[in-house]
């Protein structure tokens, strides 16, 4: 019976003793290990590497290694970007400017241009650039806008590749002229034409100048359509209170609009120049304004006026500029015959006064003048344009800040002679300050 029973009792009994066995061994195995775990996390808070850490860190370098596995041309080219870059930073050394290879060119054709970098398209294609390159406040609303800025962007190109062209004239193979003769500090012959420079000296300099200003106060009066014969007042608003210049028309003083226009051409008549402007529609204010339109509209860059008659030394242009006056103002036949008559009179009351061509060469048989102003101050010296019939072409003459009384007259006397002495009147050699064989444009 009991051998029986101990060997039904026999498992259970190990069974006991093993779980009490444990029981006894896991405390002291918790205790054992704890060492062991303090010294995991010391480690892990002064960032030394566990063998948890290791084995991460290792299947990191093993992810990196796969991929790095690029082809050698990429991983060349990424350190020679690299190279350049740090020699860039390097102290004493100018950074290297990458230049993209040279577009391919095709067989018998010209070399095809690269497009531009996004960025640089961006700059060129933004309208606002456009408008800021224009002046404009706003950048244009629609497509078409855009377009019409390029557009005007493009004329502004133009005019100054126009500019350029007449800066650099071709050469050319013609008599020599010396501009040292010239007494006047700035000139320029040109033929109207064919747009040729003959001679130029100084042409872009700006100058005060003088009554040449009456040009532009008659070309405003005449294409303003006021009526010639309308019967108009010098005032004491007309008296000249800048330079004390003297006049025989009295305040008082009525004659029509275009006999106060023929005195003020031809003898540059001062009160009568002023009444024009005055008895312009808005006054001298709108009739300043009008000048000034004007000569934006003839491409007179380089001109500006602040009243119609020359006495302030404010009125300002360039001998370029007053070309292209002269050019407009002879297309208009009246203007013509009232800047060259010899001398005119006019009725006062009862008085008959007599003017003269404050240009002489109107009356010289050798000149045939087509148009013709004067102009005088001390600040602009001796000045005098004129268009002219010379060795059988028109020919349009600017002289400006001539020292000497007749120094004007002289030396449109040698471009005359000039002219005529050569058999073949063409664009002359370069000397000095010369730039013959130009072009002429507006």
């Amino acid at each position: 019976m009991f051998p029986a029973l101990s060997a039904r009792l026999r498992p259970v009994l190990i069974a006991l003793a093993l779980q009490l066995g444990l029981s006894i061994l896991a405390p002291a195995t918790a205790h054992a290990a704890a060492p062991l775990q303090a010294a995991e996390a010391r480690k892990a808070s002064e960032g030394r590497p566990t063998p948890q850490r290791r084995g991460e860190a290792s299947s990191r370098r093993k992810g990196s290694a796969v991929q790095l596995r690029r082809p050698a041309g990429e991983i060349k080219a990424r350190r020679s970007g690299s190279d350049r870059q740090a020699e860039a930073r390097r102290p004493g050394r100018k950074a290297s400017v990458s230049r993209a290879a040279p577009a391919p060119r095709a067989k018998g054709g010209p070399r095809v241009l690269a497009a531009a970098s996004p960025s640089t398209a961006a700059v060129l294609s933004h309208p606002l650039k456009l408008s800021t390159q224009l002046g404009e406040s706003s950048a244009p609303a629609s497509t078409g806008g855009t377009v019409q800025h390029a557009a005007a962007v493009d004329t502004l190109h133009d005019r100054s590749a126009a500019s350029l062209a007449a800066l650099h004239p071709p050469a050319a193979s013609l008599p020599e002229f010396n501009l040292q003769a010239l007494k006047s500090n700035a000139a320029l012959v040109i033929d109207p034409a064919t747009q040729e420079v003959l001679l130029a000296k100084n042409a872009e300099a700006v100058l005060p100048i003088a009554s040449l200003t009456k040009l532009m106060t008659s070309l405003v009066v005449l294409e303003a359509g006021q009526p010639l014969d309308e019967m108009l007042s010098i005032s004491t608003d007309d008296i000249d209170t800048e330079k004390g210049s003297s006049s025989r028309l009295q305040p008082g003083t009525q004659l029509s609009r275009g006999e106060m226009l023929h005195l003020a051409l031809m003898s540059s008549e001062n009160r009568a120049a002023n009444a024009l402007g005055r008895h312009y529609p808005g006054g001298l204010p709108a009739f300043v304004r009008a000048m000034n339109a004007k000569a934006t509209v003839l491409g007179m860059a380089d001109t500006r006026y602040v009243e119609p008659t020359g006495l302030s030394s404010q009125n300002r242009s360039s001998a370029r500029d007053l070309a292209l006056l002269v050019r407009a103002t002879a297309e208009h036949p009246l203007l013509r015959s009232l800047s060259t008559s010899p001398e005119h009179r006019v009725a006062v009351g009862k008085r008959e006064l007599q003017y003269r061509n404050t240009n002489g060469l109107v009356r010289n048989p050798a000149w045939d003048v087509v148009l013709q102003k004067t102009g005088y101050i001390s600040e602009a010296g001796r000045c005098l344009v004129m268009q002219a019939r010379l060795a059988g072409r028109d020919l349009i003459l600017v002289f400006l800040d001539s020292a000497g009384k007749y120094s004007r007259i002289g030396d449109a006397e040698r471009v005359r002679r000039w002219v005529e002495s050569s058999s073949r009147p063409s664009p002359l050699k370069r000397t000095g300050q010369a730039s013959e064989g130009r072009r002429f444009t507006s």
